[in-house]
């Protein structure tokens, strides 16, 4: 008996939704436990996020250079910073 998705046996459907939704549950519990993991880990201090990519000095820079109308994709290899993360410091 072949238990595979695309097959019109009943029992085949059957197996690949039990499967689905194991491997849902599971990942549900993984989630959870790292939620847990982080609220933890903040409350002690140890979970802080990631370090800003400039200083406050280099933001003012930026910004300086990004309001005067200087091109964003130059301004983001120039200061070593993805667009995303120059569009974000220019908010």
């Amino acid at each position: 008996m072949n238990f595979t998705a695309g097959n019109d046996d009943p029992r085949s459907t059957l197996m690949f939704t039990m499967r689905s939704a194991f491997a849902q549950f599971a990942r549900s519990l993984i989630k959870e436990r790292q939620r847990e993991g982080i609220a933890l880990a903040k409350a002690k201090g140890v979970y802080k996020g990631k370090k800003p990519a400039l200083n406050p000095e280099r933001i003012a820079q930026l910004w300086e250079q990004a309001t005067a109308g200087a091109n964003r994709s130059k301004l983001g290899k120039e200061f070593g910073i993805s667009r995303e993360t120059l569009y974000q410091y220019i908010r």
